[in-house]
């Protein structure tokens, strides 16, 4: 039999409040428990002094017999000493997963979707600026030549009246 301690949810809709309780991992949060070790009120300050109450020799009993903390309650457990004792009575380290924020599948497909798109857009306006840059240089060339073959063309009018 696979022993837990956990919390057993007690207290009227959005009024939480929670038993610890050692219970069989098979039955219902809020069912069958075997003991009951302390109590959770969530909604007290964190400084409050009854918002945890738990039996320590209590816990330590039953996980020396092999019952396992979830991970809330193991948290608590880690903040409890017993008297004449230097180590908490569970020591819970915090866990590493380092995926748990990796983006999933979707996810990472939608961000290269975005990357190619935005790299196509940065590609087309650059050809669009070359473009533009191009069609200036040729009106101005444009422009250019067209000053001067009108001079040319009044030089050769004057040198044709100066021949005749």
């Amino acid at each position: 039999m696979a022993l837990k301690i956990r919390l057993a949810r007690g207290g009227s809709k959005k009024r939480p409040f929670y038993s610890v309780v050692v219970a069989d991992s098979r039955m219902p949060r809020d069912g069958r428990f075997i003991e009951k070790i302390g109590t959770y009120d969530p909604r007290l300050p964190r400084d409050n002094e009854a918002r945890l109450k738990i039996d320590g020799a209590k816990a330590a009993e039953w996980i020396q017999k092999g019952a396992q903390p979830t991970d809330r309650v193991a948290r608590f457990l880690s903040q409890i000493t017993l008297e004449g004792a230097d180590a908490p009575v569970y020591a819970w380290t915090h866990g590493n997963n380092p995926k748990k924020g990796e983006p999933g599948e979707k996810a990472k497909e939608r961000i290269e979707e975005k990357k190619e798109k935005e790299a196509a857009r940065k590609e087309a306006e650059a050809e669009a600026k070359a473009a533009a840059k191009e069609a200036k240089k040729a009106a101005a060339e444009a422009a250019a030549t067209a000053e001067a073959e009108p001079e040319s063309a009044a030089e050769a009018a004057t040198d044709a009246d100066a021949e005749a």
